[in-house]
């Protein structure tokens, strides 16, 4: 059951790596030079298991525009807005949606992201 769960996993990141390289082709056909890195933000809740994307990509890039382009990957943190602190505070766990700080149940204000944040290009030259 486990391989059957990381091959689709793989697949999953696979698409979204393959969808990524597309928006990022069209970006850069915009503009002169060569993309040299992407940066992307992802939330722990997102979805998205980090290494398995950055595995999809390394697939997915061969033969395309972006084959020596790196992938930069800024993990997210979850936090929660407590209405108890009146703040944002870190989520005490992925599980466990309160406010490390006082406990109460709170909403998630972040950690859901997945961001192409931006692009490095070289000048082409």
């Amino acid at each position: 059951m486990q391989h059957s769960e990381g091959l689709i996993r793989l697949v999953h990141e696979l698409s979204l790596a393959v969808n990524l390289i597309d928006a990022v082709e069209e970006e850069a056909a915009r503009h002169t030079g060569k993309v040299e890195a992407i940066h992307l933000r992802v939330g722990l809740l997102s979805g998205v298991v980090k290494e398995a994307l950055s595995s999809g990509f390394e697939m997915a890039r061969e033969g395309t525009s972006l084959a020596a382009t790196r992938l930069i990957i800024e993990d997210v943190p979850i936090e929660v807005w407590c209405r108890t602190c009146q703040t944002r505070q870190p989520a005490v766990s992925q599980q466990w949606f309160s406010c490390a700080r006082c406990g109460s149940p709170s909403e998630v204000v972040q950690g859901k992201e997945l961001e192409l944040v931006a692009l490095e290009m070289s000048d082409g030259k």
